[in-house]
């Protein structure tokens, strides 16, 4: 007997209802946009002319046929219309960051378990090209023990735009934007670590927040210590860092370039083609011999698939599968943020278990 096809409903078509969750959950088999909650019909028409269209949220929740309910909607927003998707019995996706802070991470993580619902965070960018290789390559153990890994986010935006992103409002900045990601990335591949250590500035010309931030995570106990992670991202890079490098007891790797599924989508593509996800950078890795000699050689990048993470949210509403991020992981993100936005503003390193 086939599965039953799953309705999601979309709070929201700005940048990332239109560009990351719309065509990415529709190329997933199995799961449906059925409806959208906007003030533009016309620009969610233009897109997906036979998807019905509600002037707002509580529209949208009193609708039966809608199974999950994703939330793109403003950072400030993500909080109160989860909660209520939830409290209406839906399944709930929230768009990075989670939430403005942990307490409002852990209301909405006792919420799913009382309700019996699945909650998630659309942690993306842990299905990149390049996070995928590296993963990979942590797990082969071809370059020893990791002691340091370096990973960048640079862009070259110096124009401050008028958008609320870049306003001084609740859950405004580059550290829950691009941090949310990065941060997210290290504690997938070396955990929780001991102390984080967060340097923010605005340095743009008129900039209203901060557009570069600088971590530090030091890892002292457990398996990976001692290992020193490096988070970086600024918006006036006009020659941008590498996006990893890592370095291990046996060699390194290196690996420039981001993962091009973002820029086709922005593009107007929609994942489904042979081709979607591929990165066509390879990695370099360098390993050492025990005569000390180093050969460096080409690490073909993997593709990258955003589909996986709707995929898997398919199947753990289904019962045939894991959450792909759990309450859980996405409170512990919350509150390492938390701490970071703490350790900049008294400019010291602060324990984070």
């Amino acid at each position: 007997m086939p599965s039953p096809t799953l309705k999601a409903g979309l709070v929201g078509y700005g940048f990332a209802g239109q560009t990351f969750h719309a065509p990415v959950l529709s190329a997933v088999p199995g799961l449906e946009l059925g409806a959208v909650a906007s003030s533009q019909p016309n620009k969610v028409h233009a897109d997906w002319p036979r998807v019905d269209v509600v002037p707002d949220v509580g529209a949208l929740l009193r609708r039966n046929d809608i199974d999950l309910v994703v939330v793109a909607a403003p950072n400030a927003q993500h909080h109160p219309v989860a909660r209520a998707a939830l409290e209406a019995g839906k399944h709930v996706v929230v768009d990075k960051p989670f939430t403005l802070d942990a307490a409002q991470a852990r209301d909405l993580a006792a919420l799913a378990k009382r309700q019996g619902r699945l909650l998630s965070v659309y942690q993306n960018r842990r299905f990149d090209s390049d996070f995928l290789s590296l993963r990979d390559l942590l797990a082969r153990r071809e370059l020893g023990r990791p002691v340091f890994f370096e990973s960048h986010f640079d862009r070259f935006r110096p124009q401050v735009r008028e958008r609320w992103r870049e306003q001084p409002v609740p859950g405004a900045g580059l550290w829950v934007d691009l941090g949310a990601h990065l941060v997210d990335q290290a504690v997938q591949l070396f955990g929780r670590p001991d102390t984080l250590q967060l340097d923010t500035a605005a340095l743009r010309e008129r900039a209203l927040v901060e557009d570069y931030f600088h971590a530090v995570l030091r890892y002292e106990s457990g398996e990976h210590a001692p290992l020193r992670v490096v988070l970086h991202a600024t918006t006036l890079a006009a020659f941008p860092a590498p996006r990893y490098i890592m370095h291990g007891t046996r060699g390194s790797y290196l690996k420039r370039g981001v993962d091009p599924q973002e820029d086709a989508l922005r593009a107007g593509g929609r994942p489904g083609d042979a081709q979607w996800g591929a990165d066509p950078v390879d990695g370099e890795l360098t390993l050492v011999g025990l005569d000390g000699s180093a050969r460096t050689q080409k690490l073909p990048t993997q593709a990258g698939n955003y589909v996986s993470y709707y995929a898997a949210v398919r199947d753990a509403i289904l019962g045939k599968g894991p959450n792909p991020v759990t309450p859980e992981q996405a409170v512990e993100l919350m509150e390492l943020l938390d701490l970071g936005r703490q350790s900049a503003a008294e400019g010291r390193a602060l324990a984070a278990r």
